[in-house]
Formats: C-alpha cells, sequence, structure tokens
C-alpha cells in the first residue's frame, strides 16, 4: 500500500484512483470518508455522481463542517466530453489548493457510445491534471458495469482503491494509447440526408440544417442549438479541416436527431474542446468547445481518413 496513492491521505500532487465498489455501504463509507479527509485537510471537495447515489450520500455528511459541492453526473455528464472543463473551472476557483474530486461518469444504464467517450474523459484527466495538485476518485459499480468496462479502468487510472487496499495498476496506459483505442468505427446510420459542402456556402449549410431540423421532434430552441453546433463544425472545416466537409443528417434510436460532419481534418490536441479555451487565446479550440456544450454526445473519430464529428441531441 503507497500513502501517495491513497485518496484518503492528502496529495501535492496528481492523484487519479479508480474506486471499485460493490455495494451501496460501501460506497458510502468510502465517498464520505474521502469528503470528511478533504475538510479535515482544508481542501475544497466537489462530488459529482449520479443522483440516486447523491441522494445516498449526502445524509453521511450531514453534521461535516465545511462546504462540499454535490453535482448530479448525469446533468453534468449527460455529454461526457463536458465534465472535464466543468472539474478543471472546480479547480481552478481554489487556486493554491489541492482539489479533491469524486467523478463517476460511467455508471449502469449508460449506452456504448457513451461509455467510450466517457473513458476517453477517463484517460484525459490524467493529461489535463498532470502538473497540479488534485486527487480525483472515480467509482465504478463492478457488480453492474461490464467487465470491459471495469477493464477499461484499470487501464485509464493509475491505481485501483478495492477492498479497502490502494494497488497499483499494472493495466495503466498512457492517454494517447487509449484515445487512440476509443477510436473505433462509428456505425453506418440506415439511411441520412447529405450535404457536401465547401468555402462560400455556410449560410447554405445552416439553412440546409435548419430545414432539416423543423422536420424532426426538437424543440425550437434544440433545433436552434443544433444548428448552432452545425454551423461551428463546418465551420473547422473550412480552417482547419481542407476547405471543404460533408454534413449527413439522420434520426437513431428514441428519435434521438443525428449531426455527422466529416472533413480531411486531424484533431492535434485531444483536449481541444474538452478544456475551456481562454478568451485571450490566439488557439482554436472556442468552436469544438461549444458543441459539446450544446450537444448530448459528441462522439470524435480522428483516422488517417480525416476527422469525424457525430453530433447527438435527444428530443
Amino acid at each position: 500500500m503507497t500513502d501517495t496513492a491513497n485518496p484518503l491521505v492528502p496529495a501535492a500532487s496528481f492523484v487519479h484512483p479508480a474506486l471499485f465498489y460493490r455495494t451501496s455501504q460501501e460506497y458510502v463509507d468510502t465517498v464520505g470518508s474521502f469528503a470528511r479527509a478533504a475538510l479535515a485537510a482544508d481542501e475544497p471537495c466537489l462530488i459529482a455522481v449520479p443522483g440516486t447515489q447523491l441522494e445516498a450520500v449526502r445524509p453521511a455528511l450531514d453534521d461535516a463542517k465545511g462546504d462540499v459541492e454535490f453535482v448530479d453526473m448525469t446533468v453534468l455528464g449527460r455529454n461526457p466530453g463536458r465534465i472535464l472543463a466543468a472539474l478543471q473551472s472546480f479547480a481552478d476557483r481554489h487556486p493554491g489548493r489541492p482539489a479533491r474530486i469524486v467523478g463517476e461518469p460511467i455508471w449502469a444504464g449508460r449506452t456504448g457510445a457513451e461509455i467510450l467517450e466517457a473513458t476517453r474523459h477517463e484517460a484525459l484527466i490524467n493529461t489535463a491534471f498532470a502538473h497540479r495538485g488534485a486527487t480525483i476518485l472515480c467509482p465504478y459499480d463492478v457488480t453492474a458495469l461490464p467487465e470491459h468496462v471495469v477493464a477499461d479502468a484499470r487501464r485509464t487510472h493509475p491505481t485501483i482503491w478495492d477492498g479497502g487496499e490502494d494497488l497499483a495498476s499494472p493495466a495503466y496506459t498512457d492517454p494517447a494509447a487509449v484515445c487512440a483505442d476509443c477510436d473505433q468505427p462509428l456505425p453506418e446510420p440506415d439511411r441520412a440526408t447529405v450535404l457536401a459542402y465547401s468555402a462560400g456556402q455556410l449560410a447554405e449549410v445552416r439553412r440546409h440544417a435548419s430545414s432539416w431540423a423543423r422536420t424532426t421532434g426538437l424543440a425550437p430552441a434544440r433545433q436552434g442549438d443544433l444548428v448552432l453546433a452545425i454551423g461551428e463544425a463546418t465551420a473547422n472545416s473550412l480552417t482547419h479541416g481542407g476547405g471543404s466537409g460533408t454534413l449527413r443528417l439522420w434520426t437513431g434510436q428514441g428519435a434521438a436527431v443525428i449531426a455527422e460532419i466529416h472533413d480531411a481534418g486531424h484533431l492535434s490536441d485531444p483536449l481541444a474542446g474538452r478544456s475551456r479555451p481562454l478568451l485571450t487565446s490566439a488557439e482554436g479550440g472556442r468552436g469544438l468547445w461549444m458543441i459539446h456544450q450544446l450537444c448530448d454526445l459528441v462522439e470524435i473519430r480522428s483516422t488517417r481518413d480525416g476527422l469525424t464529428l457525430r453530433l447527438h441531441m435527444n428530443p
């Protein structure tokens, strides 16, 4: 056992353990102890877990002295691409103090596509927080999640907290390699509306997307969000993706609305869009960040054939 990996011991550097839990009581005890340790050390604490888990943990901390911020991960992390920026924002609000965060981005009932992007998120945490003092504890219900999800947790977390012990994970893998493994082929739709575009056609793309969105079950406000996200993605194609691209539109399971933008670009920074860009920065990333905020799921594939963004909007 190593104290530097123990999520109950304050860390001056970055620590990212997975918590493998089997019962609700084990969950409450460990997360509660984690939060109490943070408060005892006068460290800011964020607990971002699904709502049912929040209901279980809150009573255990009612008498704790200090502030703990609670967030429902099913809302915050509906699109896994939003989570990292929120965690960084929490840490940034407390400069000079190590942040303590419980983040549970994967739970039973997540779709396969959501789990894949949440796994990418878990890998990128290690890159985004590499040089700052923080502990991010990520619970995994090993009785309810598929074995491949638990196996990926071993790859994305340097240490595992299991049965009261903190152990180094021999399966831990470089985040870049995990992200490359997440670039799995996307399933083809049964049918889609297709529009090729190039320079000077952004207004046409927006009109086409807006007209198509009105035929879906999306509320007017969500139609506007979809058109805005498509506009940002296609504009990126013209600036960074070779000057042209292809837009495909279709409806999926449960009346979900899906837009796919493909171009000849490549994503050189895997954190682009997941870390909130600075307003003063000359670097890009603002459009992709906005897309993540607008959509319920963003699937990204960066391959030899180019860059594909698949944007999901739920009705």
